[in-house]
């Protein structure tokens, strides 16, 4: 049997213990903010769609309806990549990697590509690290923003955002993308990294 007394000493109790329980865990949550950094790469990815040297294929033609303001192009069409990733603009920068996935129109109307790729790095501090990248592209805004869904090596859990935007047409089969990558990965899987520092692939 519970006294009364017993009852109201462990009700008179429990507000402490809430707040002390929250205060925990911001704590744990703070530190574990903490021990977080972030990483910053740009990149530049060559589409080549056709001709010498192609590393976009299309898988798939679309069954869909031929879109209104891509000629030749229709819902549903998916080409899948295989595209060089350059420290600059120029297809003969220093290569940093490879950029490995898909693309599909998922747009009836609006010019939407739904992206999905690895990252590979193959140079620098984070040579064999890869950065899982999926999102929408609508190729009429000069800013896209996809999202880093996670990675490997010094990118393992790694969180955040690319910024993605159309650098400019080497020729009408060749499209140069620039990528901003900013990814928070864990301090522990970071700090291997620590202090390296490569043109066009920066650790800040």
């Amino acid at each position: 049997m519970i006294h009364s007394s017993t009852t109201f000493t462990m009700i008179a109790s429990m507000p402490r213990f809430l707040f002390l329980a929250a205060l925990t865990l911001a704590l744990a949550t703070s530190t574990a903010a903490a021990r977080r950094r972030q990483i910053h790469l740009r990149l530049y990815m060559h589409d080549i769609t056709g001709g010498p040297g192609q590393t976009a294929v299309q898988l798939v033609k679309g069954p869909g309806p031929a879109h209104p303001f891509m000629p030749g192009a229709h819902f549903g069409d998916t080409t899948v990549i295989d595209d060089a990733l350059t420290e600059g603009p120029s297809a003969a920068s220093p290569a940093v990697g490879r950029a490995q996935g898909s693309y599909m129109l998922a747009g009836l109307k609006e010019p939407v590509l739904m992206v999905s790729m690895t990252v590979a790095l193959t140079g620098g501090a984070y040579n064999g690290s890869t950065i899982a990248v999926v999102g929408r592209d609508d190729i009429s805004a000069a800013v896209r923003e996809l999202v880093v869904a996670g990675g490997t090596g010094a990118f393992r859990k790694a969180t955040g955002h690319v910024l993605w935007r159309t650098a400019r047409m080497e020729s009408r089969d060749h499209m140069v993308l620039e990528l901003d990558i900013y990814a928070t990965v864990p301090g522990a899987v970071a700090a291997s990294s620590d202090g390296h520092r490569q043109a066009g692939v920066l650790n800040i």
